[in-house]
């Protein structure tokens, strides 16, 4: 797990996020700091941006390789939290609603996606009303995955907010290179050689959303194995975590960079 962090904390540093070269650190235990205190006190009362804040402070202090990943644990979680929430920072923006807006017509403007507007407003509707006050994203979202090391890192606004576990290709067979999101599906169906597999299959491989490369044949998948997750097992696709693919596939619009490396 150690050398899981040290891979993941360099790959930040490499991929231009916040993490830290930590490779002559040692492991001792960390007593908590001040600042680690406040941050948990903070993400209690969700007050996530001073939260974040304080991990990352935390995070240039620490010398404890478990502690670490807890802390970046932590500003993850508040990442995500913050993005999906109504509160405005710097990659977002308050947008009233005109008479003939609709949703999809506000997330191309903006080069987002429906389901992020209505994460992040908490809608449970599609329905909008003029005058309504819509928090909207306005920072590009971008995916680099790490097919050796079998890590997808979300990147907002060219800085890494999210790592996820993932499986790649066996015998490297997922490509390497640069590619777009060309189409995004709810409930996929697969559409295996001699046979077509409906969504609710537990034979569909393909889980709960399926995010196509401009290649054919290559994408972002869910998965009906979570067990084979971090392996290279899959026929060249990558493939995620139910829940981890939802939560993407409402922050990524089409059109978004996906940059494989080995």
């Amino acid at each position: 797990m150690k050398k899981i962090l040290i891979i993941v904390l360099l790959g930040f540093v490499l991929l231009g996020g916040a993490g830290l070269l930590i490779s002559s650190r040692k492991g001792k235990a960390a007593p908590k700091s001040s600042h680690l205190k406040e941050a948990e006190t903070a993400f209690s009362k969700k007050d996530y941006l001073k939260a974040r804040s304080l991990y990352e402070k935390t995070m240039e202090e620490s010398q404890d390789i478990d502690q670490l990943k807890q802390i970046q644990k932590k500003i993850e979680e508040s990442n995500i939290k913050i993005i999906f929430s109504p509160l405005i920072e710097e990659c977002s923006t308050k947008y009233i609603v005109n008479p003939k807006d609709v949703l999809i017509k506000i997330a191309g403007k903006f080069n987002t996606t429906v389901g992020l507007i209505m994460r992040a407003n908490n809608l449970t509707s599609d329905i909008i009303k003029p005058r309504q006050e819509l928090k909207v994203n306005t920072c590009e979202f971008s995916v680099v995955v790490d097919r050796s090391q079998n890590l997808l890192f979300l990147k907002r606004a060219g800085k890494i907010i999210k790592t996820y576990i993932v499986s790649t290709g066996k015998e490297n067979s997922t490509p390497i290179g640069n590619f777009k999101i060309a189409n995004k599906i709810e409930h996929p169906t697969w559409f295996k050689t001699g046979a077509v597999i409906p969504p609710d299959s537990p034979e569909n491989i393909l889980g709960s959303r399926w995010m196509g490369f401009d290649i054919r044949g290559y994408g972002i998948h869910g998965t009906t194995k979570p067990n084979d997750l971090g392996r290279q097992v899959t026929l060249g696709c990558v493939r995620m975590r139910n829940e981890d693919v939802e939560e993407l596939f409402d922050l990524i619009p089409k059109g978004a960079e996906v940059t494989i490396i080995d």
